[in-house]
């Protein structure tokens, strides 16, 4: 068990916590359990995602044979391999480093026959790595679009079904392009419930969602498209391949990491450490700033109720969302944060950590940030007023001036939010 100086360093403690979770989802140590004997023929490696470029390095570390492909993965997560090529883009809102790949990727799978093998590595992030505009659309298209989607608040479900209707790899397309030549995707989930359709926007499974579909969320969260878009989704050939189509037919998903077994793994570390843990769920989804409100009453409730014995973390995952009403700096795990904060209003002994599991909180340079019951007391001293901070989006500026954003830098993985409530 964890001796009580441990316990005594409670920003220490929810840290190991993150790392466990991220380490659960290492492609070094997941990825080769599940690789297959080679083919009789070419073996092509395509990816895309946050983790795309260290799955590529985990494969070709423990590959028997030839193989050739190319991934792309976020500026700055790239790692060194061999024999595949790796290509950096921008995410969340893709450019022509993106489009670039995602079109040389479709002239790989050009040519292939039944005894050749495609290894699809997928993850979190390749829905906007892997870019490749429909027919008539242009990139710019593609990231005003984006740009929209990203500021809606829309679920990632909801984005992802309008990105799979505007684009020509994703939804199945990519597995489609490479009939007759078998594909085995290896994945690393970033989506509540881990939907395989849902993970980079499923560019190698049938997309059960419709063109009817896609219109209803624009319509919904009242998006406007550019006039190519608008035209493109008119035409039937804007529908996706479905569940069961011939040319996925030779198509096979496995799932090598997700959100559950991360957050599993940091309750076992908990429970080691003689502190009692409580998984709310992994799929948890919602506007940040209330699930954290929500949080920040649900602890204060079991601690009031006395339901549970101190000390206990309450452990979570899933994939908030951001509606954008001010001009500050942010991202969702700070922002949830700080919104869990307010509302736990300094209660005794209760420290949280928000981090995404990439390590990149939104578009900034931390995972997260953490709190503590002198959070709101330190806020004071300084001048900041952490209600006026959340109406501005401005969650990352609040915990930088605290020196409470959490730093890791890219993880080289993926599988979304992890956060952590510790009560002691």
């Amino acid at each position: 068990m964890l001796s009580a100086p441990n316990l005594s360093q409670p920003k220490a403690f929810l840290r190991m916590l993150f790392a466990a979770a991220v380490r659960a989802a290492d492609p070094a140590t997941c990825l080769p359990p599940h690789l297959p004997s080679p083919p009789a023929g070419r073996t092509i490696v395509i990816g895309a995602g946050k983790a795309s470029a260290a799955m590529a390095k985990a494969l070709e570390d423990n590959w028997e044979g030839p193989l050739e492909g190319l991934v792309v993965t976020r500026y700055g997560h790239a790692v060194p391999c061999r024999s595949i090529e790796i290509v950096e883009a921008a995410h969340p809102v893709p450019d022509a480093s993106g489009e670039k790949a995602a079109r040389r990727i479709l002239d790989l799978l050009r040519g292939l026959t039944e005894d050749d093998l495609v290894i699809a590595l997928i993850s979190g992030g390749g829905s906007a790595l892997l870019s490749a505009p429909a027919d008539g659309l242009t990139l710019a298209d593609k990231q005003a679009i984006n740009r929209a989607l990203l500021a809606s608040g829309a679920p990632i479900g909801a984005m992802n079904c309008v990105r799979k209707h505007l684009s020509v790899v994703k939804g199945g397309r990519l597995a489609a392009a490479a009939w007759p030549a078998p594909v085995l995707t290896l994945a690393i989930s970033d989506i509540p419930g881990d939907d395989p359709a849902g993970i980079a926007s499923g560019p190698t499974v049938g997309d059960p969602t419709s063109l009817a579909d896609a219109r209803n969320v624009l319509t919904r969260f009242r998006i406007e498209l550019p006039a190519a878009a608008e035209a493109w989704l008119a035409r039937p050939e804007a529908e996706t391949p479905k569940p069961g189509a011939l040319h996925l037919s030779r198509s096979t998903f496995r799932l090598i990491a997700a959100p559950h077994r991360s957050l599993e793994e940091a309750a076992k570390i908990a429970r080691d450490c003689g502190v009692t843990p409580l998984i709310l769920g992994d799929d948890l989804e919602g506007e940040a700033r209330q699930l954290g409100a929500e949080h920040g009453r649900l602890a204060r409730t079991k601690l009031a109720r006395g339901e549970l014995a101190r000390p206990f973390v309450l452990l979570s995952g899933g994939e908030t969302t951001v509606t954008l009403r001010g001009d500050g700096r942010g991202g969702r795990n700070a922002e949830y944060l700080l919104a869990l904060a307010i509302a736990l209003d300094s209660a005794d002994g209760i420290y949280a950590l928000s981090c995404d599991t990439d390590g990149i909180d939104g578009s900034e340079d931390n995972a997260g940030a953490l709190c503590a019951p002198d959070t709101l007391a330190r806020a004071k001293e300084l001048g900041l007023d952490p209600h006026a901070a959340l109406a501005r989006n401005d969650a990352y500026g609040f915990f930088e001036a605290l020196g409470d954003l959490v730093i890791s830098g890219p993880t080289l993985t993926n599988v979304n939010d992890f956060r952590a409530i510790l009560a002691l």
